[in-house]
């Protein structure tokens, strides 16, 4: 099961730590607090990101980039046989990507682990961030 310190999970949420902390003594958020940070369930968290995202405001595009990279957490992943379908919150953006299914074991992605989409045109391909990130 994926854990989130309280600063990470108000970064993939856009809200601030303290946020946060409300969500978490209200009951919005469930944590684990002990001796160490308060962590936060990484699939609670992807419940709540699906939850309060918004879709931006459509507006005129003045610059673009042939490749976006977007960091999320991932919501759900269906695996078959040999495909899986890996579903990631970004913001107010929910992205879908096909890989195989030996490509997300490989990456242990699962609800609440946290990734990061690479979009360039009608491709997407999801990786897991590195520990500098």
């Amino acid at each position: 099961m994926t854990q989130l310190r309280v600063s990470e999970a108000a970064e993939l949420l856009a809200v601030s730590p303290d946020t946060v902390r409300r969500w978490i003594d209200g009951g919005r958020l469930t944590a684990a607090k002990g001796e160490g940070p308060v962590l936060v369930d990484g699939a609670d968290l992807a419940r709540l990101a699906q939850e309060i995202a918004h879709p931006a405001p459509v507006g005129p595009v003045t610059d673009e980039s042939a490749r976006n990279r977007m960091r999320g957490i991932v919501t759900e992943v269906l695996r078959d046989g040999i495909m899986a379908q890996v579903s990631l919150q970004a913001g107010p953006f929910r992205i879908v990507s096909l890989m195989s299914r030996e490509a997300a074991d490989e990456l242990g992605l699962e609800a609440g682990s946290v990734a990061v989409a690479s979009i360039k045109s009608t491709n997407v391909v999801i990786g897991t961030p590195g520990s500098a990130s």
